[in-house]
């Protein structure tokens, strides 16, 4: 799906992905992006900012409450804090125009392998439960102190895989790859910003543990909060 009001870069896309064998549903207005979403069920989206109705980036949350869709944001956007933004909401990849057309298929195909990839085998651990901590893969739930807690996709990707593995520090850059499994962008100030929502959250909920350990000059790991 394009997401795109611009009608010479809907027809110039229309025509660059469906040479490349792709089938193109097209929409112009953000609200007719949730619409469509549900009717047609794309493979994966590319989503502009600028839109009329509703912009890109409510549009990418709204979407991330529901499905982890593999979404690509292309705008004309390059600021620094747009691409922060657009990766904290759940993005796979953020392309800043003008982009390159070969580049862009290139993104499209790595971000939608990446998404087959993500199938684990059917006997890797469906939850995981720690001292006042259970986490479900398979619903999304989380209850820390016994408390459900509602997490974004991108804060329970961090949560599950420091909760698979407790005893292992992780630096910001190892995350930014596990994460969002991108070096593109490179910033490990997201995966900082990242952590403070997830340590509030979670603080929120008053719970006598202590989950995300800062390792300084490292890291962070998966820890509990001293007695």
């Amino acid at each position: 799906m394009v997401a795109e009001d611009d009608v010479s870069i809907q027809q110039f896309l229309n025509i660059l992905l469906t040479r490349e064998g792709y089938r193109v549903k097209v929409v112009g207005q953000g609200t007719e992006v949730i619409t469509e979403w549900h009717n047609c069920k794309p493979a994966l989206l590319l989503l502009d900012i600028m839109m009329p109705g509703m912009d890109g980036f409510e549009v990418c949350r709204k979407i991330r409450k529901e499905s982890d869709l593999p979404i690509i944001i292309l705008s004309a956007r390059d600021e620094n804090e747009d691409k922060i933004l657009g990766f904290l909401l759940g993005c796979d990849d953020y392309v800043t125009k003008p982009f390159d057309s070969a580049e862009l298929i290139l993104r499209i195909k790595a971000v939608l392998r990446r998404d087959k990839d993500h199938s684990l085998p059917e006997n890797w651990p469906n939850v995981v439960k720690l001292p006042g901590l259970i986490i479900n893969r398979s619903t999304r739930i989380i209850e820390v102190g016994g408390k459900e807690v509602d997490l974004t996709p991108k804060e329970f990707a961090l949560l599950w895989l420091l909760s698979n593995n407790p005893d292992q520090v992780y630096t910001r850059e190892q995350l930014l790859y596990q994460i969002w499994e991108t070096d593109y962008y490179g910033n490990p100030a997201v995966v900082t910003t990242l952590v403070k929502r997830l340590r509030k959250k979670i603080d929120q909920t008053n719970s006598n543990y202590y989950y995300i350990c800062t390792i300084h000059g490292l890291g962070y790991k998966l820890g509990v909060k001293p007695s």
